[in-house]
This record gives C-alpha cells, structure tokens and sequence, in this order.
C-alpha cells in the first residue's frame, strides 16, 4: 500500500507539469498565430511580438517547478522513495491542483490576450507598454495558484 502514496504523488506532479504545460502550449500557439500574421506585413516587430508570445509560457514553468517540488518532497530526486501513506500521497496529489488547473486555464487565456495585444502593437506600437499589462494581469492568478501550491506542499508532514 506504500507505494499508492507515491504514485498519487507522482500523478499530482504529472498534472501540475501536463496541464500547466498545455495551458502555455495553446497560449502560445494563439500568440504565435496572430504574431505571424502581423510580422508578414511589417518584420520589424518581431521582437514586440516575441515578448508577448513568450508571456502564456510561463505557466509551464509554474507547473514544471510545482512537479519538481512535488517529486522532491517524496525523495524521488536524488535519493530513495520515503513511505509515504496513501492520506500523504492524496495531499501531495490535491497540493499540485491549483497550478495544474489554474495554470491550463490562465495559459491559454494570456495566449489569447496576447493575441489581442499583438494586433494592438500592429496598430500602434507606441501602446506597446500599456499591451503588455494586459497579459501580465492574467499572469496574477498563475503566480497565485503556484504559490498556493507551494504552501500547500510545505504544510504536508512525510
């Protein structure tokens, strides 16, 4: 039965890393998307557009650190497995959900406004300030949701 808690571990590390991670995967895709089409007509904002498709990525890295955390706290990393009982391998499990969740969710919404703030630059490059506000407000809840995971994964006593 020791063995169920880590692999509930794991599972909460394998969410917080695959939903964050397809979060920023689509945010960056819509970014990309309307980037492309604006540098077709003026390659001169490339590096504009850079900035503001590289925002929705971040959300994977929020899941990638919270899985790393995770994985370390149930001595994956580096050493052997501690026992970890079943109700400890659950809180490690409900710790990762909020960036997992979270993360899925506020990545592809700050792909999509991203987008939006692309064809904003297209249009006046010198809002290019005020155009990278607007993704960094959805980043909030991301930044949020990855530390409440962190709390969460401390208060958990292995």
């Amino acid at each position: 039965m020791e063995i169920l808690g880590v692999m509930l571990a794991v599972l909460g590390a394998a969410l917080a890393a695959g939903l964050a991670g397809s979060g920023s995967a689509i945010g960056v895709g819509i970014a990309g998307e309307a980037g492309a089409g604006i540098m077709t007509e003026d390659p001169g904002k490339f590096g504009l557009v850079l900035l503001l498709q590289a925002l929705p990525g971040t959300q994977g890295i929020y899941g990638l650190l919270t899985a790393f955390f995770a994985i370390l706290k149930v001595g994956l990393l580096g050493g052997e497995a501690i026992e970890v009982s079943v109700w400890q391998g659950l809180g490690v499990f409900f710790a990762c959900l909020p960036i997992a969740i979270a993360g899925y969710y506020s990545g592809i919404a700050q792909g999509k406004t991203s987008a939006a703030c692309i064809q904003l630059i297209a249009k006046r490059p010198e809002e290019t300030g005020k155009a990278v506000i607007l993704p960094a407000m959805v980043e909030t809840y991301a930044v949020l949701a990855l530390l409440m995971s962190i709390i969460l994964l401390n208060s958990i006593k292995l």
